[in-house]
């Protein structure tokens, strides 16, 4: 039970802390240069819609999610937290960690998890995407080793 309560508390303090002041519009040339840079910002809630496969750097499949499960994925301004419920159990799958991006690259550094989770970040803890930002989408990009597309989960803005 307490381990519940800490789950939620977290992910309540995370939710909190993604909420951005009110800011007044700037009567400058600066306000569309601000206005721009913040279009293509990962700042907010996130909910994941489908996914691509890719052969030959190409989209030959796609696939909703909505029947599977759903997810959420969260970023401040440099903190990443993820859950994803699932039908058949509610307590997996959530992961907590840093994230960066920039030149069209993420890099989510997760510090723990759900149980499932935390097995993988013994393994690994940082996860290299390419990313496809727009102002309410984007698209967390699989690489393999040789710098082709494998898969893609792809969000759109929710907050």
């Amino acid at each position: 039970m307490s381990y519940k309560l800490l789950v939620v508390s977290l992910a309540m303090v995370f939710i909190s802390s993604c909420k951005e002041p009110d800011q007044k519009p700037v009567e400058n040339s600066e306000s569309e240069e601000i206005s721009e840079n913040t279009k293509k910002n990962l700042n907010g809630t996130w909910e994941l819609v489908g996914f691509y496969n890719y052969k030959d750097n190409v989209v030959v499949d796609s696939f909703s999610n909505n029947t599977i499960s759903r997810q959420i994925k969260m970023y401040s301004d440099n903190r990443v937290m993820w859950c994803k419920l699932l039908k058949t159990d509610s307590i997996e799958f959530f992961g907590y960690g840093t994230y960066r991006y920039g030149d069209g690259n993420l890099t989510e550094t997760l510090e723990f998890g759900s149980a499932f989770m935390n097995e993988v970040i013994e393994e690994k803890q940082e996860f290299n995407f390419k990313l496809e930002l727009s102002e309410n989408r984007f698209e967390q990009i699989e690489i393999d080793e040789d710098g082709n597309k494998i898969y893609s989960e792809n969000y759109k803005r929710i907050e």
